[in-house]
């Protein structure tokens, strides 16, 4: 090998990044490679002889003996340069060679940690090097370093930090890493602790095999190291001032957490396994075992109080994880005063979903940003090393199912699953990491899944040969009591008396002897949920009043048009506070923006928040809002409702990354933590919602008929047929009717600023909370018809139908029914022709349909033929809704022919296609 080899392994552009690093400040780097920096400066300015290049004659040196063994060599400087290379090496490939895999050898990922690689041989392994220090073991022999790095790097743990970008933090990680995994040494008190909660996971899933043959449980055998891993961290956590811990999962173990980690009592569960619990339907359809939350409160091992929280969540993997992100952040606003160190949020994955799943990386994404940060999420795979049957080659690209980490430069900790000591330090480490650094870890606990997918499942189609390794193979509490008595750590018959005690205890509990809850301490936002009411169908057939004084006008229109002072605008800006200043006190007359902003503005008076994100929310994508404005010279940002007076609520409003899964998600986590705050997302573009269709379907329009949990999220969706092709028209409003049922959401159309100013407040002034879904308008939002007087805002309620007050009731023989934008097309040819036989009557509010007063209205037209009109093709829109609930009443339909596609392409075809569709309205 040739003599340089070592420097050709070392990662060039590695060191020129030292380097370049040193030059700027020689203390950013260790001390070791400020020598070797040094030396190499030397040589460069001096020469080979440290003369400057000059020749000097140099008297021989007089002949010496051999280093002995076991001193530092003399000359020996591409040695240490060697070994120094050697202990980059194992820092960052390292974890390529760690013994994280309990049931089988690990894939060769060629490490090229070996001596040779370095041009190191077995003659070196007694020489001394300095080099030792940097890991702090001072100057050793090879022998020593290397048995250190083993140990460190190569153990039940695998470190994966060094692409950590933050010098400061790669140092301290670092440090923390070589001096902590060399000197950890737990109690026995500390060891029994693991065990005890080792015994409890174990026993838990045996009895419920045993007890419960065949019923589906998601088990955790293989994983149960998962239980003493978050007893640890949660203990840890309460020692770092973690008050609060919120926990989403998905089904993979999730009964023995409940059990074990949350304190839901054993008759719970059992209850529910016998099939002799009693649903309480009265609120919704309820869900499966092992997707219901829960809350506790316990007391940790080192005697601190800590509230837990287990999100509900359904079976879609990943889907959850947003949703507790958005949670926690509502807590860090308000209950905890933005103190992100006092709540932590876990996700627990598994390797197949953290690695497939595309949610995750948009909450890995969404992690560091200003909008959705949460001070750092610990994330756990239980990394079963197959996906219901995919093996893992099969189910990724990477090496890693958590590659996905190395997006923000969080560290990950690969541990095996079979020593639950490394795993607890691994939990510990991670704990200490978040409190410090509030950036996201990653634990990747190798493990198994010792039966199928589920416990009827047969794994040995697919997996025979892994199969047979784990059918063998010890459960991790057995491993650990074998290796807690050879150690002498613990009595032989210490884990078969707890494993005996746990077994009684649940025969009692099966038997049905009682067993006390967890104390729970409701907190304050708990409570204000509480004061809320089950809705009633009566409850929607009228709004409540919303209007607000007309001193509340004046303060919020008056805070829209201020800039303070040296702040330079924009020209365009100028012209917006002159329209503004003109809207609110000369012509009392608001447009779309002003009296959407009035309506936020009238909310934070009130004391609550408002929470506005989405892609371009700030300014609108229509640039109609501009909700904040930048100085057109530093570009710094002014929000003016966040200035109208002392005491007011606050109005966060954040531009969204690009994305709508996860960023609608965060936005329904934070609404079902806070029901004080108006929680709204908006799409850039209505069909943009195409790609959060999970969390509608599984959060959003089901939460409350699966949890009973009650949401008051607002989803804004730009629609309407204005020639803008098939993907910018439609929102899909049919998806959103479909759902709609057992009035679990609101959906509307509306088509004045005044209703849209009401509807934000109804949000907040009802005795319970729905999600809202409106479709709201794009060319609407500067058409000279679309303006509401300020009348209209200080008085009144959300208008649910807007009847016609142009057409001669007792001439009218035609009721158009319609909703949206197409009114207004409708409504110029209504005028144009003086079609007073013809009445227009627009529905606000599709769902919860308003029978009531829709009726009231076409009372007034009792002879007349009802006919609907939309825009979309006729198998899109609100037709199939409209013909299911008003079969008897309904005429027929206007609408665009069936169509695969929401709206054509060319904007000539789009003109057409609409004046037919509105002379068919009034031809008929």
């Amino acid at each position: 090998m040739d003599k340089y080899t070592y420097i050709a392994n070392a990662h060039g552009d590695y060191i020129d990044g030292l380097y370049k690093d040193y030059q700027q400040n020689p203390e950013s780097v260790d001390a070791g490679w400020r020598k070797f920096f040094e030396g190499f400066d030397f040589a460069s300015a001096y020469g080979e002889n440290g003369h400057n290049g000059e020749a000097v004659a140099i008297a021989a040196p007089a002949p010496t003996a051999a280093p002995a063994k076991g001193t530092v060599a003399e000359g020996e400087s591409e040695k240490e340069v060697a070994v120094r290379n050697l202990i980059h090496a194992y820092r960052t490939r390292g974890h390529l060679r760690a013994l994280t895999n309990p049931v089988r050898a690990r894939k060769d990922r060629k490490a090229r940690l070996d001596l040779a690689d370095f041009g190191l041989t077995e003659a070196d392994l007694d020489t001394v090097f300095n080099v030792g220090e940097v890991i702090g073991i001072g100057p050793a022999t090879l022998r020593d370093i290397e048995a250190a790095l083993k140990k460190i790097y190569s153990g039940a743990i695998g470190f994966e930090y060094m692409y950590i970008r933050d010098a400061e933090v790669l140092e301290w990680f670092k440090e923390k890493v070589e001096k902590d995994s060399l000197n950890f040494n737990p109690s026995l008190d500390f060891k029994k602790r693991i065990l005890s909660k080792l015994n409890e996971a174990v026993v838990f899933e045996n009895f419920l095999h045993t007890k419960f043959l065949g019923q589906k449980r998601f088990s955790l055998e293989g994983g149960e190291t998962t239980i003493p891993a978050l007893d640890a961290i949660i203990d840890k956590g309460s020692e770092l001032g973690v008050e609060e811990v919120v926990i989403g999962m998905a089904h993979r173990g999730r009964l023995n957490v409940l059990a074990n980690i949350m304190g839901k009592t054993y008759e719970q569960i059992f209850t529910e396994f016998e099939g002799t619990a009693v649903p309480d339907l009265t609120m919704g359809d309820g869900d499966v075992k092992y997707h219901m939350g829960f809350s506790s409160e316990v007391i940790t091992p080192s005697g601190n109080k800590v509230n837990l929280k287990l999100a509900p969540n359904p079976s879609h993997l990943e889907a959850v994880n947003p949703v507790v992100e958005g949670f926690v952040r509502a807590k860090i606003d308000t209950l905890y005063n933005k103190d992100a160190d006092k709540i932590l949020p876990i996700l627990i994955h598994g390797d197949a979903a953290v690695a497939g799943q595309g949610i995750v990386y948009e909450v890995t994404q969404m992690a560091n940003l200003e909008g959705y940060n949460t001070g750092g999420t610990i994330h756990f795979v239980i990394n079963n090393q197959v996906g219901f049957t995919t093996d893992f080659e099969d189910a990724r690209s990477s090496i890693y199912s958590t590659d996905v980490a190395k997006v923000i430069d969080a560290p990950v900790l690969h541990v095996n699953g079979d020593d639950p000591e490394a795993v607890v330090f691994a939990m510990r480490f991670a704990m200490e990491y978040r409190q410090k650094v509030n950036n996201d870890i990653f634990i990747d606990m190798v493990c198994y899944r010792r039966h199928g997918h589920n416990e009827s499942d047969e794994p040995k189609f697919t997996q025979p040969q892994l199969y047979n390794l784990i059918s063998k193979h010890a459960n991790p509490r057995e491993v650990y009591n074998k290796q807690l008595i050879a150690s002498g750590a613990i009595e032989a018959d210490l884990a078969k008396s707890m494993d005996k005690e746990f077994r009684k205890m649940l025969q009692d509990r099966l038997d049905m002897v009682k067993q006390k809850p967890l104390p729970y301490n409701y907190q304050q936002m708990e409570k204000e949920w509480q004061e809320l009411r089950r809705s009633e169908p009566e409850d929607f057939n009228q709004s409540p009043e919303t209007g607000i004084s007309a001193e509340a006008v004046e303060a919020v229109g008056k805070a829209l048009t201020e800039l303070p002072q040296g702040f330079k605008p924009l020209k365009q800006i100028e012209k917006l506070i002159k329209e503004r200043k003109e809207m609110f006190f000369e012509t009392k007359q608001l447009n779309w923006a002003a009296g959407e902003l009035l309506a936020y503005g009238s909310i934070l008076l009130d004391g609550r928040i408002v929470r506005f994100s989405g892609q371009d929310v700030q300014r609108g994508t229509f640039s109609h809002r501009h909700a904040v404005l930048h100085d057109a010279v530093t570009s710094a940002p002014y929000n003016n409702l966040n200035y109208i007076r002392e005491g007011q609520g606050s109005f966060e409003i954040y531009n969204s990354l690009l994305s709508e899964y996860g960023v609608l998600g965060f936005e329904f986590g934070y609404s079902m933590a806070n029901p004080n705050a108006l929680v709204i997302w908006e799409a850039q573009f209505g069909d943009f919602a195409n790609g959060a269709q999970v969390m509608i379907d599984q959060f959003i329009t089901a939460t409350e008929s699966k949890w009973q949990r009650m949401n008051g999220l607002v989803m804004l969706l730009p629609h309407g047929y204005e020639g803008q092709g098939p993907e910018h028209s439609n929102a899909r409003p049919e998806r959103f009717l479909q759902l709609a049922a057992e009035n679990n959401i609101f959906v509307t159309s509306i088509t004045t600023p005044a209703n849209l100013f009401h509807f934000m407040r109804r949000q907040l002034a009802l005795p319970f909370r729905k999600p809202a879904i409106n479709m709201s308008p794009k060319s609407l939002l500067r058409h000279p018809l679309v303006s509401s007087p300020v009348a209209d805002f200080t008085s009144g309620g959300f208008k649910e139908v807007i009847g016609d007050d142009y057409a001669t009731a007792k001439s009218v023989k035609k009721v158009l029914l319609c909703s949206g934008k197409v009114y207004f097309d409708l409504l110029e040819e209504q005028q144009n022709s003086k079609r007073k036989d013809v009445a227009l009557i627009r529905l606000e509010q599709m769902a919860p349909f308003p029978k009531v007063q829709l009726e009231a209205e076409l009372a007034k037209y009792k002879d007349a033929k009802i006919y609907w009109v939309q825009e979309e093709p006729e198998n899109m829109g609100g037709w199939t809704y409209i013909l299911r609930l008003m079969r008897k009443q309904i005429e027929d339909v206007v609408a665009r022919k069936a169509s695969a596609s929401p709206a054509t392409g060319y904007n000539k075809v789009h003109v057409k296609e609409q004046q037919e569709l509105v002379q068919r309205a009034f031809a008929i």
